[in-house]
């Protein structure tokens, strides 16, 4: 068997195995096992970058194919992906300690791998809708993990909903572009008249909007916190938000030019407004669900100049960090004994160090502060922007420029109001070992990934000193806002957890809306409520007047009709018969001689 399919086969059998399993120690073994063989398999396919192709199903003119691809940057992702489960697994393991359900979860969260790579290896079109759909599967069962959180079933009944409703686009997208290439291998879809791609990536783009939960369906993804951190983790940083973004990177030969202003819009619109909701969120995770939006922006306006390289770059990058973000965060939460607000939750950088330098250098990479891997990432997506010399590229790049900015200061604010707000003395507390070890490898990959750009795995724009010199700008610009309005915040006699000293005051009257994510889920909720009543509106009238009034009674009334003047006919006496039996014959003999004639 090759890499290719090991990489996938050995997490989908070991999920499966896992939701057979009852007990905890060998459900334990199975989930650290399997991603640890499948980061191994996915460093091989880094090497030997290996193809497979096998038919599984002949329609005449289109086949559909077992086809796997492994190149340089799709192995990079996937090593990601089974790095960033692993720890997980590993983090999962203590973090759950008490909780019975954790075998089935921690089978998910191999599902969920082995979906993510048969996404990111696949080079069949219905190949990979396999692995999208299972994705969004997991992610139901595990965002609804604590069924008894008020919650939690809601909001992974709307993440599957939302998602669900994009996947019906993105499935007539690959129908439409497979039909028309008459291959659905996605190395050989490329070459299809102009007015059918734009059709097929249209539909697609809107599916991988809704995974990726893009402007205008990010609603799904804020709630979406219900489930436990380890699985925010997952979905944030490497599986499910990172799948939209990868597959447009691979469909980008098909994308016709003038369609690329699309991509940019979503993308400008995503970034800014999901910056300025964490910039007002008022919880821990909310802040880095809000973030992960605007980020996944940034590989979108990759995709908008056609830079796939850079896009994959900055996903890598921000899988690392963001899994970093959320691992830290569920021992903050764990150490500060809240519910993650941003009103309670506090902790002195000597209750943890650990802690505190892990939400450090992940927010720093966030933020994109060198030598990071967060400022080469977004230095190559702005500098593929600067280069391409299109209205896209324009749009993108001052979209950019301004979501760093707002990136800088929500990462600072969070990291004040986590650490520098006068938390309670407690004594210093370590960290599970297994959580610990998490952390540190994190927080390596999270400096290390800078490297991936002196490598040259990822064919992005050379450095520039000049965008590099703006980049620091906008991020110490960033920091300067929230800085002064920590100080002015401070200078007041107001009480520690008064909201004027949260330097998110600086949005003014728009915070509450921004803190509510501009209301957009309470808009679609009313939008799917008065949807559904002009439907069943609809449906009630014309089943009453055109079902009911007439056919139903119209055939009554009819029927009722032809009875009654059947029965007066009979009322009519030997008379009445004689006529209208001679009517009858003349009328038959009149038609038997025209025909007769005609003929």
């Amino acid at each position: 068997m090759t890499p290719g399919l090991l990489l996938i086969g050995v997490p989908a059998a070991a999920g499966l195995a896992g939701l057979l399993s009852r007990h905890r120690r060998p459900a334990t073994y199975l989930a650290i096992a399997a991603p640890a063989f499948t980061l191994a398999m996915a460093a091989i396919c880094a090497i030997v970058n290996p193809r497979f192709a096998l038919t599984l199903a002949d329609f005449g003119p289109i086949q559909v194919d077992l086809a796997l691809d492994l190149s340089g940057t799709a192995a990079a992702v996937a090593i990601a992906t089974a790095f960033v489960t692993l720890l997980v697994q590993v983090y999962s393991a203590p973090y759950l300690r008490d909780d019975p359900r954790y075998p089935p979860f921690a089978a998910q969260v191999n599902l969920f791998c082995a979906a993510m790579l048969l996404v990111v290896a696949a080079d069949d079109l219905v190949f990979l809708l396999i692995g999208w759909e299972v994705m969004g599967a997991c992610s139901y069962l595990l965002i609804a993990h604590y069924a008894k959180l008020p919650e939690a079933p809601g909001a992974a009944a709307k993440a599957f909903l939302v998602t669900r409703f994009g996947d019906v686009a993105f499935v007539l997208g690959v129908m439409i572009l497979g039909a028309s290439a008459g291959s659905f291998r996605i190395s050989e879809v490329a070459h299809v008249p102009n007015g059918t791609a734009a059709a097929a990536m249209l539909l697609i783009l809107f599916g991988c909007i809704g995974k990726s939960a893009q402007f205008p369906l990010q609603i799904w993804l804020p709630p979406a916190m219900a489930g436990p951190t380890p699985v925010s983790a997952l979905i944030h940083a490497a599986t499910m938000v990172a799948a939209g973004a990868y597959v447009l990177t691979r469909l980008i030969p098909v994308w016709p030019a003038h369609l690329t202003i699309v991509v940019a819009l979503v993308a400008a619109v995503t970034m800014v407004g999901a910056g300025l909701c964490a910039l007002a969120a008022t919880d821990l995770k909310g802040v880095l669900a809000w973030s992960t939006v605007s980020q996944v922006g940034f590989m979108f306006a990759a995709v908008a100049v056609t830079a796939g390289d850079a896009a994959l770059f900055h996903l890598v990058s921000h899988a690392a960090f963001k899994a970093l973000l959320f691992l830290t965060a569920g021992v903050v939460i764990a150490l500060a004994g809240t519910n993650g607000s941003l009103r309670s939750t506090r902790l002195r950088p000597g209750d943890s160090p650990l802690a505190f330098w892990a939400m450090t250098i992940g927010l720093a990479s966030m933020a994109g502060l060198p030598p990071l891997g967060g400022f080469f990432s977004k230095e190559a997506v702005l500098g593929a922007a600067y280069e391409a010399g299109t209205s896209a590229g324009v749009v993108v790049f001052w979209a950019g420029v301004g979501a760093s900015i707002l990136t800088a200061a929500y990462s600072a604010r969070l990291w004040l109001l986590l650490f520098w707000r006068g938390a309670p003395a407690m004594e210093t507390v370590k960290v599970p070992r297994a959580e610990a070890f998490s952390l540190w490898a994190l927080m390596f990959a999270t400096a290390g990934v800078g490297m991936v750009y002196y490598a040259n795995l990822f064919h992005v724009p050379d450095l520039h000193l000049d965008l590099m010199a703006l980049l620091l700008l906008a991020t110490l610009g960033g920091f300067a806002v929230i800085a002064d309005a920590w100080w002015r915040g401070h200078r007041r006699a107001v009480p520690a957890l008064d909201d004027e000293r949260d330097p998110a005051g600086v949005l003014g009257r728009a915070r509450p809306a921004l803190a509510a994510g501009l209301h957009a889920e309470r808009l679609a909720d009313r939008t799917t409520r008065a949807i559904a009543r002009t439907a069943s509106a609809t449906a009630r009238t014309l089943d009453e007047r055109l079902v009911d009034r007439t056919a139903v009674e119209g055939s009554a009334r009819a029927t009722l009709a032809a009875a009654e003047e059947t029965a007066a006919g009979h009322r009519g006496g030997l008379v009445r018969y004689l006529r209208l039996s001679a009517a009858g014959t003349l009328l038959v003999a009149v038609v038997a001689i025209g025909v007769s004639l005609w003929t």
